[in-house]
């Protein structure tokens, strides 16, 4: 029996288990919107197509499932573009389905064309411009094939209009079949035994644990290879929750803003073992100088990510998980006492400092409401981020214990993503509590789909951080250009009152005596809650590794001087 290309997409998405869908529908589009009707998938109606980005962003890191978005040609598909980086920047498996003028109209400037493909090739894993509806089935199991394999990623699919209309046979491929692409599962035996010599010559060896550990699903066999061999722990900030922050092992952040401790063992060791993270600029500082006297073992399923950045002794290319179940019967029990004694050492020296240890005075302080807000949700809430200062104080203070529930825009850096990525997360952990931490300014970047979380009934509690300012730029003009504040006073508006036109509850806190009942009535409150939170204006994140200096050349917060 015949169908139209836009009935063969959707029977194609139930086939592949998608049951809900973020999108906006347009001209170019409305064929797959009208047979969309006939299938048993959930539509979310976004306010922005950069929010159906985020929203299924954050549906696919909540759920480990494709996440899918929707969008109609011209504008409607650039609006992805920035989401779609947000995906690939973190390994994100999203699957973007544009529409796009018919075939033949293509290159003529037609209404609204865009080659959105050529706009993504460098921001997609891969990418299809699909002219007829013999390709849709075909395309679509490649697509989310590709996805989720490998080092996962988005793809995009741009459908012509004629091709959404045009009937034909459906015949769904039984398997996909790519000779050019072939995920490597195992590293091979001589390159495991070359890392277990490493392994056991060490003396001061640390685990850097990466969103390559999450997304492996290799928790469990980093625990087992951390208590064998004895070596602590550092994430990245995507890998934070893939190691318990409670464990003696657990260091806790490394990198820009990563703990004192923790930035110092790197700079300290001599063996590093990478498992599944880049060596991004955030995390290493200074190239020339990082972690000088260590040998690296860098395991890694993107090969084009090895000896990228850091020159890996042994690279073990090969699934995190794999890579693992094979070398943890090779190494040995061993201890390394004397080395962990060290970094507590430097832990000790460091909390004198913490600002935890600060009376309040009264005054909203982030890092105390972020504390307060973990102490409330017991550290089990599935917690999202807008990007800036909010961002850097969620990951230091609300310890994950749980892996999966840590959803923030990392490679990107992309502001507005919080609440978004919150509501797709909720579609995925609708028994789960969900928290979104925002600043003032990426809040009001995405503040419209407040509205699609009362129409979805999310029950997501927002909790904006602020200061009237936007808090990262201005920390660094006030570290590195002299105080000289150029464009980051920020007048906001009323968010209690946005948020009351959105039909979402809300209130303002403004006194540190005010802050544990408010948290207890958003948590008991059923659907979106938001609470502004009044804070510190000038507060600052530490530590902090200025551009170009070693991870152990940290401005490190100053000591308390008693008033």
């Amino acid at each position: 029996m015949k169908k139209s290309g836009a009935e063969i997409l959707w029977e194609c998405l139930v086939r592949e288990g998608v049951e809900v869908v973020f999108g906006y529908p347009g001209g170019a589009n409305m064929p797959i919107y009208d047979a969309m009707l006939n299938y048993p998938v959930h539509h979310v109606l976004v306010r922005h197509e950069q929010g159906a980005a985020h929203m299924a962003d954050g549906y696919a890191r909540a759920s480990g499932k494709v996440g899918v978005a929707m969008a109609t040609s011209g504008p409607g598909a650039t609006n992805l573009v920035t989401g779609i980086a947000t995906a690939m920047m973190d390994s994100s498996p999203v699957v973007f389905i544009t529409g796009q003028v018919a075939a033949h109209l293509i290159g003529g400037d037609a209404f609204q064309e865009t080659d959105v493909t050529g706009i993504t090739i460098p921001i997609t894993k891969h990418n299809y411009l699909v002219t007829r509806a013999d390709e849709i089935a075909e395309i679509v199991a490649e697509a989310f094939y590709i996805a989720r394999s490998g080092r996962p990623g988005p793809v995009l699919i741009d459908i012509c209009k004629n091709a959404q209309i045009e009937q034909t046979e459906f015949v769904y491929p039984e398997e996909v079949k790519l000779p050019g692409y072939q995920p490597v599962s195992h590293a091979p035996k001589e390159s495991l035994e070359c890392a277990v010599k490493l392994i056991e010559k060490a003396q001061r060896p640390i685990v850097l644990c990466g969103h390559g550990v999450l997304i492996a699903g290799a928790e469990e066999a980093l625990m087992q290879f951390a208590v064998k061999t004895q070596t602590p722990v550092a994430s990245t900030l995507l890998g934070l929750g893939a190691f318990p922050a409670s464990h003696p092992l657990s260091l806790g952040m490394m990198g820009m803003h990563g703990e004192v401790h923790t930035n110092l063992a790197i700079q300290n060791s001599d063996l590093i073992l990478a498992f599944g993270m880049r060596f991004d600029d955030r995390v290493t500082g200074n190239l020339k100088t990082y972690a000088p006297k260590a040998k690296k073992i860098h395991v890694e399923i993107d090969p084009s990510e090895v000896h990228k950045n850091v020159a890996a002794d042994v690279p073990l290319v090969g699934d995190l998980m794999m890579v693992l179940t094979d070398l943890i019967p090779m190494v040995d029990e061993c201890d390394h006492d004397e080395w962990l004694e060290q970094i507590n050492e430097w832990k000790t020296e460091a909390e004198a400092r913490s600002i935890m240890n600060w009376p309040s005075d009264d005054k909203l302080y982030v890092p105390h409401l972020i504390s307060d807000i973990w102490k409330a949700t017991g550290g089990g809430a599935i917690i999202t981020t807008d990007v800036g200062q909010h961002q850097m104080w969620t990951a230091q203070y609300y310890a994950l214990d749980k892996p999966n529930r840590w959803i923030t825009s990392g490679g990107a850096g992309t502001m507005g993503f919080g609440l978004p990525s919150a509501i797709g997360a909720w579609f995925a952990n609708k028994d789960q509590e969900i928290w979104a931490i925002a600043g003032d300014g990426g809040f009001q970047m995405t503040q419209a789909e407040l509205t699609t979380a009362v129409q979805e009934g999310a029950n997501v509690k927002v909790a904006i951080m602020n200061n009237n300012f936007l808090g990262m730029v201005r920390q660094w003009q006030e570290f590195f250009f002299e105080k000289r504040y150029s464009a980051v006073n920020m007048l906001t508006p009323d968010f209690v009152k946005v948020a009351e036109a959105h039909r979402v509850p809300a209130r303002l806190v403004t006194r540190r005596e005010e802050v544990d009942e408010a948290i207890e009535w958003a948590r008991k409150t059923q659907g979106p809650v938001v609470i502004e939170f009044r804070v510190e204006r000038e507060d600052g994140v530490y530590p902090m590794v200025p551009t170009g200096a070693s991870l152990d050349q940290m401005i490190q917060r100053p000591l308390r001087v008693e008033q």
